[in-house]
């Protein structure tokens, strides 16, 4: 049937009428794009052959329609009949008249796109590339034939250059010699083929390549248009093989600086070229070119304000603005030449400088010295384009400057952020003459210039805002702004006031609030909701939320900004941005100025209220109530109250995780508020909602819905029957909760203070509630006993329990604790457990000296056979001690001196008291009161232990104590650097990696000219010494960047060292029937790795990413799994912070990434191996995803082709797509 159909239609297709050829042609499109089309081998022929015929149609629509048939034929015929119609097409473009070569190139590009398979792949390349390459280098073929061949066979290269490996040097031959032709397009077609050829090219034809291209460029007599086509070819093979052209740097890049600065004057494009070149280098082998980076930089500022043929006569500043607008009107008709095209060196001259600042971190100090400066002069560049470049290139150093110190606090002279900060009265300058112009795209990459700006140093601008208005309020004010130009002005200023103090606006109020209110009323909904978030803002400012700015009066501004979002509140038909926004902002408003609106709050709240009704809106409703329930001026929202507290309490009952999250915090808000007008059957209904909340698979909600419940039990009005319903429907999943090991944090500390406001509670006596708590940690018989972490949680709530009850049930517990303790009896040691930890909880709150020998009680303990119990009573002990140091302390130390078998324990005990004491100022004053010499000898004794544990504990103690007594601790340590005893070297260096915490500490400046000693152990001949030292090194780079910034410049290559495999330290193990391969180096390489990855996030500044990508992180890729896990997030990092440098050596990151991904463990692994292997998959998965999110990654052909490999993997592929939406 379907035969009798195709001749039917092949038979109207050869027909003398030219419509019921294209209907025919038309009906075969259609037959052949159906997914059941087959045809038999006589079918194929005849369709071929009239497809081809009718390519020649004289009629062009159906010429083009015979195109489009070629795209599904070449799917569905047999690969003979693919090869005949590229043979005939081959003929036809080649030999065939001209009307006929431009279907011919067409239908030959669209074969090449449509072929699927490389065995028909092959088979069409082995005809059509002798015919290509005699189109392009045979005797008497014109231009228009050249550039046929070259445009088809570039798109070959594309797809296929991989398959082409034979042919690639005849290939490279002759279209090296067509960069000699006279054609312009010739040269500029070789060029694109060239650079497509080239990513598949082996290094050696690469090297020819370039070789011929540079031999070229040092002929003195060559044309100045080949010398450009030439200069052009070196860009075109950088941007094609990356990192690849690395080592032919030193042939180029001199070459291409001697051509930028000896170019004739009028040479502009080759200038430009060379500019190009430069930047792709420095873009795809950062590493390679690290030793051009100093004469690049002079070469891009000096031709950054390159314009030869015109004199700016205006130069020098003036202040007088309107003079300045006249002389603006007058400049803009003064110079314009077509011809000119000087504007092309000087845009790429801008982008050369922004692949310096995106590629060197490390130079941003010499940047701001040496560019900075230029740049801002630059502001005044005349041609638009180019000016917005140099924006760009302002923001990229200002960015960068943010990205390396990102979480840097201190700033000094030489940090690019201090830098910055003095450059900030220029920019400003400058940027306001900028504002003044009349073109907006200037405008708004002027306000992309401040919002960057602000966002590095938020409060930079508290003395230049007086200057700023006036560019702000004509953005937002002039009828010639639009809507793009407003909302960067909007955003602009929403930043600028959240990080300025607001009596730094107050002087700016009356100028600024009149256009942004306007604004609000706009009627494209981008600049509305901009506009209502500046209001927002606004609001802040004109009534600060501390009412601190008591001199500024905020009464004339409270009714145009309520009516004003009135109007946008009232107004349902509008976009659901601008609605939150109109909620958020009137929830603000009502917080702020609610004692200045009581008589519009009737109509407004209710408005609020029917919103919360509204799904799409109601969780930005929920939220403003909490604002207005918090405000300090006590709303009177009784109109509502009740209603609202419906509503809350209905929510708690959706799946929106969001909603109920906001709910609780909305009505603990409320019930602090306004809890007197609220009756305790409302309470009692949401605690029953509450109480569904409270479980460890949700810790946040739960630690929200535990701060409400104790909200409500601590309201004066609560009746008896509010604590029945928290005894019955709370405390069941309280009991529950604390046998979770997950429980922590915030979630800990609420359930705690739940237990503490229950005592109090008439209905629920303090012995049934310790009961609950101690049977709650008993093992049941259907399970094990309670996890270590779950242990210690109901320890500490017995603790908080006891110490709310009152010193006379707290005395009863200890008693009964102790009780527990003396009976010797193995069968209790779940409770002797839990006992010692109770002890400990409640003696380092309180002080248990009244009950008589408690300290041996405890210490008896350590004679258990069981390892926990052993090591709670050392936890008891310690915290004990913490309780009374002066009775304490001497009895602990005095135990380690005499007691040698328990000394590891007695060890734990101190590190708890120090550790604590270390913590808070008052602790430390009691501590030094206290034997510290004796306490330190004592350790230092220990320091050459045999036992790792103990070498830890002791290095523990003595970093804590250094905290406390820096002046004596650090000479100590430093001394004992040179200690011929390898484990003293390195347990001092781990006592400094614990004195070196967060929060700024009196230590600091004594450690600080120190720390070289410490660190430089990193080239120590012990590994242990080694790997101390790159601990402490990591601890620093995280806590205290600072301190280590001066000494990376040394220690950076080190620390690349211990990343590297070292066969001295891997050593076979005779265990009789088989050898065991021990790698005493892995922990060391892996902490190395670790230690890099967090440099990266606080000292990228100091590090060059490309010289540790190869060859370090290189081989960490195809290392040990544990040393491969710190390597994949390393690369991620990097492809964040450094996309350039990851892209430059993308290609060599493909094969141990595929490695891992491909690995499967051995058929016998067991279940723990199977799942290791799971995780270094995901994990490489992770990397390859981030990999794939930066811009310009599609360049390497490798990466593209292990995505593609991925994807169709089945498993490898929902892998990876789970982990892309993470």
């Amino acid at each position: 049937m379907a035969n009798i159909t195709m001749n039917s239609i092949l038979e109207k297709m050869t027909g003398k009428d030219k419509d019921y050829r294209y209907m025919a042609t038309s009906d075969l499109l259609n037959e052949l794009s159906k997914d059941g089309f087959k045809a038999d081998s006589d079918m194929e022929i005849k369709l071929t052959n009239i497809v081809l015929q009718q390519l020649n149609d004289a009629a062009g629509d159906v010429s083009a329609l015979a195109v489009k048939c070629l795209a599904p034929l070449v799917k569905k015929v047999a690969e003979a009949r693919v090869k005949e119609m590229t043979e005939k097409l081959c003929v036809k473009l080649v030999n065939g008249k001209d009307q006929h070569r431009d279907i011919a190139s067409i239908a030959l590009k669209t074969i090449v796109s449509e072929v699927t398979t490389p065995t028909v792949a092959q088979c069409v390349l082995v005809c059509l590339t002798p015919q290509l390459v005699k189109g392009i280098t045979g005797a008497g073929m014109t231009t228009e034939m050249k550039c046929e061949c070259l445009e088809i066979l570039c798109d070959v290269l594309n797809r296929f250059g991989n398959l082409m490996t034979t042919d690639h040097d005849l290939l490279l031959g002759a279209l090296l010699s067509q960069l000699s032709s006279n054609q312009t397009s010739v040269r500029k077609k070789s060029i694109s083929c060239i650079a497509s050829l080239a990513s598949s090219l082996s290094d050696d034809l690469l090297a020819k390549a370039t070789g011929a291209v540079v031999q070229l460029l040092r002929n003195k007599g060559l044309k100045p248009e080949m010398t450009r086509t030439n200069i052009q070819m070196i860009g075109a093979l950088s941007r094609a093989v990356g990192y690849r052209f690395g080592p032919h740097l030193g042939d180029t890049v001199p070459l291409l600086i001697h051509y930028c600065t000896n170019a004739s004057e009028n040479d502009e494009e080759l200038r430009e070229y060379s500019l190009q070149a430069l930047e792709s280098f420095l873009l795809r082998c950062p590493r390679d070119i690290s030793s051009y980076c100093g004469e690049i930089l002079r070469l891009t500022l000096e031709f950054l304000s390159y314009d030869p043929n015109f004199t700016d006569n205006m130069e020098e500043d003036t202040d007088d603005e309107s003079h300045e607008e006249e002389e603006d009107d007058e400049s803009a008709n003064e110079y314009t030449d077509d011809e000119d095209v000087s504007w092309k060196v000087r845009r790429a001259s801008a982008k050369c400088l922004a692949a310096i600042i995106v590629t060197r971190p490390e130079m941003l100090s010499k940047l701001y010295e040496e560019a900075c400066p230029k740049l801002i002069e630059r502001f005044k560049e005349r041609e638009e384009n180019v000016k917005m470049d140099v924006f760009n290139t302002f923001v990229e150093l200002i960015r960068q400057t943010g990205n390396v110190t990102k979480g840097q606090i201190d700033i000094n002279e030489l940090s690019p952020r201090w830098l910055l900060k003095q450059e900030v009265p220029k920019i400003v300058k400058s940027i306001n003459k900028q504002l003044r112009e009349k073109s907006i795209k200037t405008k708004v990459g002027a306000f992309s210039v401040l919002k960057e700006l602000v966002r590095v140093l938020p409060d930079c601008l508290a003395e230049n805002i007086g200057s700023l208005v006036p560019g702000i309020e004509k953005a937002l004010s002039d009828k010639s702004s639009t809507s793009n130009l407003k909302i960067e002005a909007l955003i602009f200023t929403r930043l600028v006031m959240a990080s300025h103090s607001p009596s730094v606006f107050h002087p700016y109020v009356k100028a600024l609030s009149g256009p942004i209110l306007s604004a609000v009323g706009e009627r494209y909904y981008k600049v509305t909701a901009e506009a209502l978030r500046v209001s927002g803002e606004l609001v802040r400012v004109v009534r600060p939320p501390d009412f601190k700015g008591r001199g500024f009066d905020f009464t004339p501004y409270v009714h145009p900004i309520y009516n004003a979002i009135l109007t946008r509140l009232a107004n349902q038909d509008q976009d659901q941005e601008v609605k939150e926004c109109a909620i958020s902002c009137m929830g603000l408003v009502i917080s702020t100025f609610g004692n200045n609106l009581q008589a519009e709050l009737p109509a407004c709240l209710p408005m609020l209220v029917d919103r919360m009704g509204n799904e799409i809106t109601r969780l930005t409703a929920v939220k403003a109530f909490a604002v207005i329930a918090s405000s300090p001026l006590k709303i009177d929202v009784s109109c509502v109250l009740d209603h609202v507290i419906g509503e809350l309490t209905a929510f708690l009952r959706k799946a929106n995780r969001a909603l109920r999250q906001a709910t609780l915090g909305t009505l603990n808000s409320l019930i602090v508020a306004y809890g007197d007008r609220i009756g305790s059957p409302a309470y009692e209904v949401i605690i029953v909602e509450l109480s569904s909340l409270i479980s460890d698979s949700d810790l946040h909600m739960t630690a929200l819905a535990l701060e409400l419940c104790c909200t409500l039990m601590a309201d004066r009005n609560s009746s008896p029957n509010v604590g029945l319903t928290v005894r019955y429907k709370v405390l069941p999943q309280a009991l529950t909760l604390i046998r979770s090991s997950l429980l922590q944090g915030q979630a800990l500390l609420a359930l705690q203070s739940f237990f503490s406001a229950l005592v109090h509670s008439e209905n629920t006596s303090f012995d049934d509630l310790l009961d609950s708590l101690l049977s709650s940690a008993k093992p049941s018989p259907q399970s094990v006993g309670l996890a270590k972490q779950a242990l210690y949680s109901v320890a500490q709530c017995v603790a908080v329990l006891c110490l709310a009850a009152g010193d006379q049930k707290c005395a009863f517990t200890v008693e009964m604790l102790t009780d527990i303790l003396k009976d010797d009896s193995s069968t209790h040691s779940a409770k002797q457990h839990l006992a010692l930890l109770c002890l400990g909880e409640i003696g380092r709150r309180k002080d248990l000296n009244s009950h008589a020998h408690i300290e041996n009680i405890v210490i008896e303990s350590f004679q258990s056979p069981f390892e926990e119990i052993k090591s709670a009573a050392s936890y008891a002990l310690g915290n004990i001690a913490v309780g009374n140091l002066s009775k304490y302390l001497p009895f602990i130390l005095d135990q380690i001196d005499n007691q040698q078998k328990k000394q590891y324990l007695l060890l734990h005990s101190l590190k708890e008291v120090i550790a604590r004491q270390s913590v808070d100022k008052a602790g430390q004053a009691e501590f030094q009161d206290t034997s510290v010499e004796k306490i330190l000898k004592l350790l230092f004794n220990h320091c050459e232990s045999e036992e790792e544990g103990v070498r830890n504990v002791v290095a523990e103690c003595l970093g804590k104590i250094a905290l406390i007594e820096p002046a004596k601790l650090v000479p100590a340590l430093k001394v004992r650097t040179t200690s011929p005893a390898a484990f003293t070297r390195a347990t001092v260096v781990i006592a400094v990696k614990y004195s070196i915490v967060e929060r700024p500490e009196k230590i600091d400046e004594i450690l600080y000219p120190e720390m070289s000693s410490f660190l430089m152990l990193i080239k120590d001949h012990d590994r242990h010494v080694r790997r101390a030292a790159v601990l402490a090194l990591s601890t620093a780079a995280h806590n205290k960047p600072n301190i280590i910034k001066g000494l990376l410049p040394e220690l950076l290559p080190l620390l690349y060292d211990q990343t590297v495999v070292k066969q001295a330290l891997i050593r076979t193990v005779d265990l009789g029937p088989f050898k065991h391969v021990v790698d005493d180096g892995l922990e060391l390489r892996k902490a190395a790795f670790e230690c890099v990855d967090t440099l990266l996030d606080s000292c990228l500044d100091q590090m060059n990413p490309s010289s540790f990508i190869v060859p370090y992180l290189n081989s960490g890729l195809d290392d040990h799994y544990d040393v491969k896990m710190p390597c994949h997030l390393i690369l991620s990092k990097l492809a964040d912070k450094c996309p350039s440098a990851v892209l430059a050596v993308l290609d060599s990151l493909v094969d141990p990434l595929q490695k891992t991904i491909n690995h499967k463990p051995k058929l016998d692994a067991v279940k723990q191996e199977v799942d290791r292997n799971e995780d270094m998959i995901r994990s490489a998965l992770r990397a390859i995803a981030s990999l794939n999110r930066i811009s310009g990654g599609d360049c390497s052909l490798k990466f593209g082709s292990l995505v593609n490999e991925i994807m169709k993997a089945p498993l490898l592929s929902d892998k990876y797509n789970s982990i892309r939406y993470e």
